[in-house]
């Protein structure tokens, strides 16, 4: 069985994030990484320990919702898919991610990469270096299944 886990309904269960705060009008935002105010929460349980993200815009039941995903050093992070396409952005650190059916890249600090709905991924930021933070634009709702193919990096 396919184990498909809403990012919205995760937060919500955990983090008790309301309909409220979807219904709020809508600002302009400004965020830094290192603010200590941001909240950062473990990712869903499809991905191990160590995983967190920080919802920065919207509301990830509804499309259009902006997030930062941070890993540590070295960490894997397991194959999976979205049926939202996602845009993202390497903040810090060096990334190494393969989609199905294509050659691993090498992701630095600055590059951008965009990733189709549906196409299974699978990352693992280098090993002795700065944790990873990638900030994430999805299109659609934001969900992750996890994908039981066989995905490696080369």
């Amino acid at each position: 069985m396919k184990r498909h886990v809403s990012i919205a309904a995760a937060f919500s269960l955990l983090f008790g994030v309301s309909n409220a705060v979807a219904d709020a009008p809508v600002r302009a935002l400004a965020a830094r990484v290192s603010d200590p105010s941001v909240q950062w929460t473990p990712c869903p349980p499809v991905f191990a320990t160590g995983c967190q993200m920080s919802v920065l815009q919207g509301d990830p039941s509804k499309p259009r919702a902006d997030l930062w995903l941070k890993v540590p050093a070295g960490y894997r992070i397991a194959a999976h898919s979205h049926t939202s396409a996602e845009h993202m952005t390497l903040v810090s650190g060096t990334l190494k991610v393969r989609y199905d059916g294509q050659e691993a890249v090498v992701l630095r600090s600055g590059d951008f990469a965009y990733g189709p709905a549906k196409l299974p991924h699978v990352a693992v930021c280098k090993a002795g270096g700065r944790p990873c933070i990638l900030f994430i634009a999805f299109e659609e709702a934001v969900d992750v299944a996890p994908f039981a193919g066989d995905l490696t990096l080369r």
